[in-house]
């Protein structure tokens, strides 16, 4: 699918900050960059960063007052495929060393507090299927609701609150799945048909020797997704970093077929 995506940030950083931003579509395998722009306004000196594994981008710079960021891309995203309930699950043994760091705990990811649960929810299913198992239960049990949780709530805190946004369903998804045995990462996107439009917080698992895209919230197809970056959790893939505190004037992210 080929599409437009746009993102434009505008935010007043007083007192000055030093600033990261990770906002710009991923040099990923199927996932082709067709055109690309990108200004700041006031112009601003800045510094990018590959990641050399998962191909995100990571702008640093220095800001200070309101600046606005702009980003436009044409992204031909290839054919992303949900995920089918056969694909097998591995046993810790078979798994390739670069994906064993997303079976464990992270900051907002709380695994190993859920053992328990997961057995007895989960117990006759693996795999795609449980996976499929766990995404029916978030479903099912969350509500999806602004306000609730903020930049510290954790999937231990959302479990117990039965409710959050897109970046508290992915957590909660994960930790399950990671409880479960099964390696998972979280993905930011752009979104098509995301409503309201916004950077969309997904999560992928590593099934059957690959990874694969889910969506716990459910609200956007996964063949509309374009990838920006991905790590343990929110944590590492936030798209404004700052040292200092600074104040949102106005966002807006579009995503479009092209």
């Amino acid at each position: 699918m080929k599409l437009r995506v746009r993102a434009e940030l505008v935010y007043r950083f007083d007192p000055p900050t030093d600033a990261i931003y990770k906002i710009q579509v991923a040099h990923w395998p199927g996932q082709d960059i067709l055109q690309e722009t990108l200004t700041f306004d006031p112009p601003v000196e800045f510094h990018e960063d590959e990641d050399v594994d998962f191909g995100a981008r990571t702008l640093r710079c220095h800001v200070e007052g309101e600046v606005t960021l702009t980003y436009e891309a044409v992204v031909e995203n290839g054919v992303l495929k949900g995920l089918p309930p056969s694909v097998s699950q591995h046993d810790w043994g078979e798994l390739p060393a670069e994906v064993l760091p997303y079976l464990q705990p992270s900051r907002y990811c709380p695994s190993d507090q859920f053992g328990r649960f997961v057995t007895r929810e989960f117990g006759d299913t693996s795999g795609g299927a449980r996976v499929l198992a766990i995404l029916n239960w978030i479903t099912e049990n969350l509500d999806y609701e602004h306000g609730v949780s903020d930049t510290e709530t954790t999937a231990a805190r959302t479990f117990i609150d039965r409710a959050g946004v897109c970046r508290d369903f992915t957590h909660l998804g994960m930790t399950l799945c990671r409880a479960s045995g099964i390696p998972a990462r979280a993905v930011s996107a752009f979104a098509h048909q995301l409503n309201p439009p916004d950077f969309h917080a997904i999560f992928e698992v590593w099934l059957d020797n690959g990874w694969w895209l889910v969506d716990a919230t459910r609200l956007a197809p996964v063949e509309g997704l374009v990838r920006i970056a991905c790590g343990r959790d929110a944590a590492d893939i936030a798209f404004l970093t700052t040292q200092e505190r600074c104040q949102m004037v106005r966002q807006s992210v579009t995503v479009a077929p092209a």
